[in-house]
């Protein structure tokens, strides 16, 4: 019988039970691809963090959903990163190293965790007549597709209509066949931030990811665009909410800095 440290953190929040959930799971060795699978579907979370160290401040990251492996997760790296830091207080930065082979370089800031994303474009892109219905939205500034996360992005104007949405899960689930998910987006009405997002997956996680980092590869630039700015505030306006900071560096790599809390420790018994 192995024991696995596991943890279950709160990323992009500082408040426990908001932002959005992950697991994280300490690996002393690898693990079969379907031993993870099975843990992400018996934790439940939206995603489950795997990392391996293999130097001092470098890891192996790979990310499952309760339905597949998830090749880029953004609130599961934060999550990962708060829990080396607390394991290592005295490592400034870690590089994550996903499936994909990109160097995730996490640096501190205070009390808040940066991380170096890359940055992913957007193509125009129509959004079918029964994905918008069972959304339950009927005006539409923009859609587009991002190819390298395989998700929608839909524009509306007006977040009291983002806030509000009450998706039928099943009928959006037949109305596309060859998206991960779709990205619902508006502009800020609250001066505080920039703009708004909610994020639905029932293809290839849950129902709703609470707060989505990894939509922010494609979401900043894509507002950076719109709004001529570099560094903007995003809310995402789940039940549960979540908030973090986002920079354009240059055209290939962008920063997302929020916080995380921990609120579970134990041991997973396989």
């Amino acid at each position: 019988m192995n024991n696995l440290t596991t943890y279950i953190v709160d990323s992009f929040t500082n408040e426990p039970f908001k932002g959005n959930p992950a697991g994280v799971c300490i690996l002393e060795t690898k693990l079969d691809d379907s031993l993870m699978l099975s843990i992400a579907k018996e934790l439940g979370l939206s995603e489950t963090a795997f990392i391996l160290r293999s130097s001092v401040a470098e890891y192996e990251i790979r990310f499952f959903s309760p339905v597949m492996e998830i090749p880029l997760c953004g609130h599961a790296t934060m999550a990962a990163a708060k829990v080396v830091y607390e394991q290592y207080p005295e490592l400034e930065t870690i590089h994550f190293t996903n499936i994909q082979h990109l160097d995730l370089k996490i640096e501190r800031e205070k009390q808040q965790i940066v991380m170096t994303f890359p940055v992913y474009s957007t193509l125009p892109a129509e959004a079918p007549k029964a994905l918008l219905g069972a959304l339950g939205i009927e005006k539409v500034i923009n859609s587009a597709f991002n190819d390298e996360m395989k998700i929608l992005l839909v524009e509306i104007d007006d977040c009291n209509v983002l806030r509000n949405l009450n998706p039928d899960f099943e009928a959006l689930k037949r109305s596309h066949d060859s998206i991960n998910g779709v990205l619902i987006t508006a502009i800020a009405e609250n001066p505080e931030f920039d703009f708004e997002s909610r994020y639905f997956w029932p293809w290839s996680g849950t129902n709703e990811d609470p707060v989505t980092g990894g939509t922010h590869t494609f979401l900043a630039k894509y507002w950076a665009d719109r709004l001529k700015k570099r560094k903007m505030k995003s809310f995402q306006c789940s039940e549960r909410t979540g908030t973090m900071e986002v920079e354009m560096l240059n055209n290939d790599w962008l920063t997302i800095k929020s916080t995380a809390r921990i609120v579970f420790e134990g041991r997973l018994r396989i």
